[in-house]
C-alpha cells in the first residue's frame, strides 16, 4: 500500500490539492503565488529536466524527500531543511484563551496575512496561498495576531500549516486555539491533521505533542532553483 506521506506534494497535488495543480502525469506544481512546493511521481533525472523545462528559470521551488538527495542538474539546491512529519492521534480538546474569536480569514486580510508571516516566518505564504482555504485567525481590534490553515492535501490528510503568533502575543494559547478549531473541523468531515516541523523546533515539537500529534518520520525539504547556464 502506497503511504502518501512519504510524498505529501505529489499526493497533494493528484487529490485534495488537484484544482490548483499545473503540470503532467509525473510533474505538478502549484502557481508561484499559491505556493513553491512541486511534486514528482518519483524522483528520476527524467522527471527533474521535465519540471525544469515547465518552470521558469528564476522560479525558487520546493522538493520533498524522505532522504536528503542530490538533486541533478539543472538544478542547485540553495538550502535543505530537515523536519519532523507529526500526524494527530489524539482527540479534540477544549482550548481556553481568554475570551477570544476565531475569524474567517478573507482576500481582505491578505495584506495582514502576509505581514503575520513576514514577522514570524512560519514557512513559505505567497499572495494567493490563502486558495489553500480554511485559514483562521485571531484578532487584537483590528489586528491579525496569529492564524493558521491548511496547505498541501494528500487525501485523506490534511497539512496544518501557517501556524504563527505575533511576537507581542505569545504565551495565550493562540495558536493552540487555532490549532484545535482546524483540527476539529477536518475530525468532522473524516479528514486526518497533520504537520511539519523543523528537526530543532523543539517548543513547537512540545506544543504539537501537548495536543495529540505524533512524529512519524523525518522528511527534507530541498530548495531548488535552475542553475545559471
Amino acid at each position: 500500500m502506497i503511504n502518501v506521506l512519504e510524498n505529501p506534494a505529489w499526493h497533494a497535488l493528484l487529490t485534495g490539492n488537484a484544482p490548483l495543480a499545473i503540470g503532467s502525469e509525473r510533474v505538478k506544481f502549484f502557481d508561484e503565488e499559491v505556493s513553491p512546493f512541486v511534486g514528482l511521481v518519483s524522483n528520476t533525472t527524467d522527471n527533474f529536466t521535465e519540471l525544469a523545462d515547465l518552470l521558469p528559470h528564476e522560479r525558487v521551488c520546493v522538493f520533498i524527500d524522505p532522504a536528503q538527495i542530490s538533486v541533478p542538474a539543472p538544478w542547485q539546491v540553495l538550502n535543505c531543511v530537515e523536519c519532523y512529519q507529526m500526524v494527530f492521534s489524539g482527540k479534540a480538546v477544549k482550548i481556553s484563551a481568554g475570551e477570544v474569536a476565531v475569524v474567517d480569514l478573507t482576500d481582505e486580510h491578505i495584506p495582514q496575512m502576509l505581514a503575520l508571516t513576514q514577522a514570524t516566518n512560519p514557512g513559505p505564504f505567497s499572495q494567493q496561498t490563502i486558495r489553500f482555504g480554511h485559514y483562521k485567525g485571531i484578532f487584537d481590534g483590528d489586528k491579525l495576531v496569529a492564524m493558521a490553515g491548511q496547505r498541501l492535501t494528500p487525501s485523506p490528510y490534511a497539512e496544518l500549516s501557517a501556524v504563527c503568533t505575533h511576537p507581542d502575543y505569545l504565551g495565550r494559547s493562540y495558536a493552540k486555539l487555532l490549532l484545535m478549531s482546524q483540527i476539529e473541523r477536518l475530525l468532522k468531515s473524516g479528514g486526518v491533521p497533520y504537520l511539519h516541523v523543523r528537526h530543532d523546533n523543539e517548543r513547537a515539537i512540545g506544543v504539537y505533542k501537548s495536543l495529540g500529534f505524533t512524529a512519524t518520520r523525518k522528511l527534507f525539504f530541498h530548495v531548488i532553483k535552475k542553475a545559471k547556464t
